[in-house]
């Protein structure tokens, strides 16, 4: 019988990954023509770590990034947040684990500074954190979001 692989296995399986290709006919209508990169996880997971103490980042600024790093006209929205999701879940299995020095994926925002319901623990500690380095959240019906995110974006290195 076949094990169901850690988050951390996720995490550091590559499959051929980075890849770069033409953009696929489906995705046009959305993104237009050129070229878009499908990352490797761990490549979304040390944008991730670059994020310091009192910055945010957002998926859309790692998926820019990406698409620097490799010369694409985009980085895959669908991929880029799955692998984002694995290094949530990775960093939250190590802390548990004891590690202390852990991806801060707490950080990482979804567009216009919406906290990600589907990292580890919920939005509830997701703003806890938040609030313990500084931030205010604020709640806008069912959804949470950074206020005044955008001035306390990170510049992520693309190397």
């Amino acid at each position: 019988m076949k094990t169901k692989k850690t988050w951390r296995e996720k995490l550091h399986t590559s499959n051929g990954l980075p890849k770069v290709e033409p953009m696929p006919a489906n995705t046009r209508a959305n993104w237009g023509s050129g070229t878009l990169v499908i990352a490797a996880p761990i490549e979304v997971d040390a944008l991730m770590r670059q994020v310091k103490k009192g910055q945010l980042t957002t998926i859309d600024a790692i998926r820019a990034a990406l698409a620097k790093r490799h010369r694409a006209t985009i980085a895959c929205p669908m991929t880029t947040g799955m692998f984002a999701n694995f290094a949530a879940h990775a960093a939250a299995d190590e802390a548990a684990a004891g590690k202390v020095r852990v991806t801060p994926y707490w950080r990482t925002l979804k567009a216009g500074g919406e906290l990600n319901p589907k990292f580890p623990g919920g939005i509830e500690v997701l703003r806890s954190r938040l609030e313990a380095e500084g931030h205010t959240v604020q709640v806008r019906g069912k959804r949470l979001f950074v206020v005044d995110h955008e001035s306390c974006l990170a510049e992520l290195k693309a190397r």
